[in-house]
């Protein structure tokens, strides 16, 4: 194997388990939080020193995967104080018990 496919091999495989470690803690923050947009995420991955800055990016990729996982579900929209502009509102799924 060449060198260019080893490191991006690697690179890879500590982005996804980065990737993993943060849909665990954003799993964490709406669970405790209740239902948050990508930015007020964002913002207490900052405060608990998770990310360098309160950028949304840093958790909206996540959130889209946990929906996709059906984790998480879209529970509305609200005004960001930032942008002024429609966004989506997050929250976990709640378990259906049977």
């Amino acid at each position: 194997m060449d060198i260019t496919k080893e490191t991006r091999r690697e690179s890879y495989g500590a982005a996804q388990q980065e990737a993993a470690a943060r849909r665990r803690v954003i799993l964490e923050i709406l669970t405790e939080r209740g239902k948050l947009t990508a930015r007020e995420v964002a913002a207490e991955l900052h405060q608990r020193g998770i990310t360098p800055t309160d950028e949304r990016n840093y958790s909206a990729p996540r959130l889209t995967e946990l929906k996709a996982a059906g984790q998480i579900k879209v529970t509305g929209k609200k005004i960001c104080d930032r942008t002024g502009r429609s966004v989506a509102v997050w929250a976990v799924k709640k378990e259906v018990s049977k």
